[in-house]
């Protein structure tokens, strides 16, 4: 890491189709890449990674794929069970890691795939 750094916190999201470990693997792959790729950020910078995922969800643990990249066999990562709430969405992996980062707030990109895009409206996607 180079330049001041803190601790940020940077979301994401997505929904996969069906409950199947091949559907969660790519889909946890895919986000994982695409929020750190956006942020600029390796694993060394990841202080931490929590994901949740909804109920309906219970093939394989979102952690195990993430595990399974490069890196990431240091990271700390925990899964937990989504709260239930009537009418959100199916199928839905969330993930929120704090990392080591020279970005400003402002700077910071969540990103948000598939069906979860309507999760947060407001952002640019």
């Amino acid at each position: 890491m180079t330049g001041t750094s803190t601790v940020r916190a940077i979301r994401g999201a997505t929904t996969v189709e069906v409950n199947t470990a091949h559907a969660i693997t790519l889909a946890t792959l895919d986000l994982v890449r695409e929020m750190c790729s956006a942020n600029h950020i390796t694993p060394d910078q990841i202080v931490s990674a929590t994901f949740s995922v909804t109920a309906d969800l219970d093939a394989m643990f979102p952690a195990q794929a993430a595990r399974s990249l490069p890196g990431w066999q240091y990271v700390p990562l925990l899964d937990v069970q989504q709260m239930s709430v009537k009418g959100d969405l199916e199928r839905c992996i969330r993930l929120l890691l704090y990392v080591h980062t020279s970005l400003a707030p402002e700077n910071i990109k969540f990103i948000y795939q598939n069906g979860a895009k309507r999760l947060r409206p407001d952002l640019p996607h």
